[in-house]
């Protein structure tokens, strides 16, 4: 008897011996091991076998496909003894169709590095900025006969760098990818600055010599460039620099992104796991479900958002995405389009597009509320005299009380006083929070309808801007009251409230004041805020003016 346990113990039928008839099992393949009789060791066990009326743990009939990691089913060693090589098993089909689940190899979230922690708060401009601007100044350091075209060269390539995304975080860092670019708008802004030069100074030595300090700074500019660039791959590899990162989706291009963010540090990217909604395919573990993904990102300390094969409709994506803390994150987006000569970024061969700001943030914020501070300051010092006037007129019309305050709803819900010139006294304040429109309001004296058609009795609002509850353009602030209302109502309208609300806005100087739909406004204002820039806010001001002067408030 053998001294095997009886779970290996088979027992050998005789027309096994003769290598001509099917085993015990009657799966049609010949048990070369008859020849040598005697049950089959553990060691030369072949995966994939089982004793006749064996069921291990979590047995399925025949036919049933799990999900899961599958055990590779490799043929038994042939008999050395055997004179004629054994006829190759015919494949099952089955064996070589996908399978969900089966085919892809999961990949894990995986633990941060301890630099990391240390340096999230890092960002790509902190570096190549500084770095450009040394190289654009060291002619200074050989003569400051130069020094006012220095500086100007400075400031100038600087601005025109940034408008063309110089400074922006790039996943696939390659110096020779920004060649092109970075040539090109050196040019330019040498160009321009040496037409200056050449306009003020009539002597054509001033303008060479002038010129040479700029060719050497702009060499400087590019070979710092390049010592940045590989700063930063050699950053990444070693993991002393990375962010975490959240993929939105569950399919077969997410699944290709984590493994390449796996697999390739020199992105700066660390994966921390998919979201996707619940009832989706999942090839990859999920921590969470969409409507999880705001909450995830604080637990996680996310600094990017990669939307790869989202399972929902895009308005409810855009809506999850534009969550405060979720807006804070770098937006990403892997375009199906493989083959599609994408002008993005990209992730080993899945090419990813930055959405861009949808919110404003960083250097763009600290931009806006700087051109919030002098525009509000400038305003009131020039405005002043109008300002003088309107009180006085709202005291001979009303009576004392010239300033009207009300609550408001700010930036991420948070509320705030406004303040306005008085044009009519609520009867209480219940009314004053839930009257929607005193457009045709008797009780609207002439001076306060006057004032209200002209917009000037929004003009105290200009301290709101200096105080940091408002911004000179942006979504027009809201009751409490209607903010809740018109929240539950319209799902786009709580997106407003990414940005500082502002004196005017896009969708006022629109038409879209008074009784006009609510929907409409919050598309206009939602649009202002993924699309914005100072220049956008250069003409919805100047665009405020004309309705001024045409009187077409209400």
């Amino acid at each position: 008897m053998s001294n095997q346990p009886a779970m290996w113990h088979r027992p050998v039928p005789a027309e096994d011996r003769a290598g001509n008839a099917t085993d015990a099992q009657g799966d049609g393949e010949g048990d070369d091991e008859g020849n040598r009789g005697g049950s089959r060791p553990p060691a030369y066990q072949f995966p994939g076998y089982q004793p006749a009326g064996y069921q291990p743990p979590g047995h399925q009939p025949a036919g049933h496909q799990t999900s899961g990691h599958q055990t590779p089913v490799f043929p038994a060693p042939a008999d050395r003894r055997s004179t004629s090589p054994a006829p190759a098993p015919a494949p099952a089909p089955e064996e070589h169709e996908p399978r969900a689940g089966l085919d892809t190899t999961a990949v894990l979230p995986y633990a941060g590095s301890r630099a990391s922690t240390r340096t999230r708060w890092l960002r790509a401009w902190m570096m190549t900025a500084p770095v450009d601007v040394l190289a654009l100044l060291t002619p200074l350091l050989v003569t400051q006969q130069y020094w006012r075209g220095t500086l100007a060269m400075t400031v100038l390539t600087v601005i025109v760098f940034a408008s063309g995304g110089l400074y922006r975080a790039r996943r696939h860092v390659s110096f020779l990818d920004e060649v092109p670019s970075l040539c090109g708008r050196l040019l330019a802004a040498a160009s321009a600055v040496a037409i200056v030069a050449a306009m003020r100074h009539e002597s054509a030595e001033y303008v060479f010599s002038f010129t040479r300090g700029v060719a050497a700074s702009a060499g400087l500019v590019i070979l710092g460039r390049a010592v940045t660039r590989e700063f930063a791959i050699v950053a990444r590899k070693r993991r002393w620099v990375e962010h975490n990162t959240i993929i939105v989706g569950s399919g077969p291009t997410a699944v290709e992104l984590a493994r390449l963010l796996r697999r390739y540090p020199q992105y700066g990217l660390r994966f921390v796991g998919c979201v996707d909604t619940p009832d989706g395919p999942s090839a990859l573990p999920l921590i969470g479900s969409l409507d999880d993904l705001d909450s995830l990102v604080r637990l996680r300390e996310c600094d990017v958002v990669i939307v790869a094969d989202a399972n929902c409709s895009e308005t409810s994506l855009m809506e999850i995405l534009a969550r405060p803390r979720t807006a804070e994150c770098d937006l990403w987006a892997a375009t199906p389009l493989w083959g599609s000569r994408s002008h993005g970024d990209h992730i080993g061969a899945v090419p990813v597009v930055s959405i861009g700001d949808i919110t404003l943030s960083g250097p763009q914020s600290a931009l806006k509320r700087a051109s919030d501070i002098a525009f509000a300051s400038v305003a009131l010092l020039l405005l002043s005299p109008v300002l003088l006037i309107c009180a006085v007129a709202t005291l001979i019309d009303g009576g004392p009380g010239i300033f009207f305050y009300q609550e408001r709803i700010g930036r991420h819900g948070r509320p705030f006083n406004i303040i306005k010139f008085r044009s009519m006294r609520p009867v209480d304040e219940h009314e004053s929070q839930t009257n929607w429109s005193i457009a045709n309001d008797r009780r609207v004296g002439p001076i306060g309808r006057i004032m209200r058609r002209t917009s000037l009795d929004e003009l105290p609002q200009l301290w709101n801007i200096l105080r940091g509850d408002m911004s000179v353009v942006g979504p027009r602030p809201e009751r409490p009251y209607f903010v809740e209302k018109f929240s539950a109502e319209y799902p786009q309208y709580a997106m407003r409230h990414r940005v500082p609300v502002g004196l005017t806005g896009l969708a006022q100087v629109s038409g879209l004041r008074g009784d006009t739909p609510i929907s409409d406004r919050a598309r206009f204002d939602n649009f202002y805020i993924e699309n914005w820039s100072l220049w956008l806010d250069v003409k919805v001001v100047l665009r405020t003016v004309t309705e001024v002067f045409r009187a077409g408030g209400r």
